[in-house]
C-alpha cells in the first residue's frame, strides 16, 4: 500500500526522476533568451525561477554564469535547494506564485517555469496575479518562459505517463495518473505514485492534487490581460528551437516566450 504524502516533502526522490532534460533544458533557455531577450545594454545576467523545486535548474544555469533567484511553496525543496546551492550566487525563499515578493525588488532579463506548476493556480485571479508579479519584475525587454499542458476537453480516458531515475543507489520509479478533465470547473485530477528501492528494501508513496485547466483558446484569454507581456513565441516540451509551434490545441506540452514590453 502506498503512503500518502506530498512528493515534494520528499526532494531528493522527484530530483531523481526529473534530472534528466537539465542540460537540454538549461541550454534551450539561454537560446530563446538570445534569440527573443530585447533587454537594453549588458544586464546582469540573472534568473528567476518560480516555484524551482529541487533548484535543478538554479544549479545547472549558476554553473553557466547566472545568478540565480528562486523560490517554492515546500519549505523542504528549499531547504534541499540551499544545501545544493551554497557554493554558487543564488537567492532561495519560501513564497507563493500568486502572490511572491523578490527581495531587494531585483529585476530579471529571464524568468522561468518550465513545467506545469503554473497549473497549480486554481483560479483566475491567481493566475492572473501570478503573470502580473513575473511582468514586475522582469526588465523592459526581458522574457518568462512558461510551460502548460494543454487541456483536450473532448479527452474521456485516463492518461498515463512513467519516468524513472536512479542515483547513489537509490532507484525511483514515478507513475503519473490523470482523469479527464472538467469543461465547467476546469479541474483535472492528478495521481501520483512513486516507488523508491534503497538497500534491497522498496516503498511507495502517492500524492493526489487537482490542477486547472487551459485549451489553447483559454491561454491566449489569460495571456491578454497582462498587456505588459507580449507572446513573441511557442515551443513544445522537447525545448529544441527547431520545433517552433503556433498556439494552438494541435500539441499538448506548449512552452510559450513572453517578453516583457
Amino acid at each position: 500500500m502506498a503512503l500518502s504524502l506530498d512528493w515534494y516533502s520528499t526532494p531528493l526522490y522527484y530530483d531523481i526522476i526529473f534530472d534528466a532534460d537539465t542540460k537540454k533544458e538549461a541550454t534551450f533557455l539561454e537560446e530563446v533568451y538570445r534569440i527573443y531577450g530585447r533587454v537594453k545594454g549588458k544586464p546582469v545576467p540573472r534568473v528567476l525561477e518560480p516555484a524551482c523545486g529541487s533548484a535543478r535548474l538554479m544549479l545547472e544555469l549558476a554553473k553557466r554564469g547566472w545568478q540565480t533567484f528562486g523560490f517554492d511553496l515546500s519549505p523542504e525543496m528549499i531547504d534541499f535547494s540551499k544545501k545544493r546551492m551554497k557554493k554558487h550566487a543564488s537567492l532561495l525563499w519560501v513564497d507563493r506564485m500568486e502572490s511572491f515578493q523578490v527581495p531587494g525588488k531585483v529585476k530579471f532579463p529571464l524568468a522561468h517555469t518550465l513545467v506545469s506548476t503554473f497549473k497549480y493556480l486554481l483560479t483566475e485571479a491567481e493566475a492572473e496575479a501570478h503573470l502580473q508579479r513575473v511582468a514586475e519584475s522582469l526588465l523592459p525587454g526581458g522574457i518568462y518562459v512558461l510551460g502548460v499542458h494543454l487541456t483536450d476537453y473532448t479527452q474521456t480516458t485516463p492518461d498515463h505517463e512513467r519516468w524513472s531515475g536512479e542515483r547513489a543507489g537509490v532507484e525511483v520509479v514515478c507513475n503519473i495518473h490523470s482523469w479527464p478533465a472538467d469543461k465547467k470547473s476546469r479541474l483535472e485530477k492528478v495521481r501520483s505514485r512513486l516507488r523508491i528501492t534503497k538497500g534491497g528494501e522498496t516503498k511507495q508513496q502517492e500524492t493526489v492534487w487537482h490542477f486547472r485547466t487551459y485549451d489553447a483558446a483559454q491561454l491566449r484569454a489569460l495571456l491578454k490581460k497582462i498587456p505588459s507581456l507580449e507572446l513573441v513565441a511557442c515551443y513544445d516540451f522537447t525545448h529544441t528551437l527547431e520545433n517552433q509551434r503556433e498556439l494552438d490545441d494541435s500539441y499538448s506540452d506548449c512552452v510559450t516566450i513572453l517578453r516583457k514590453r
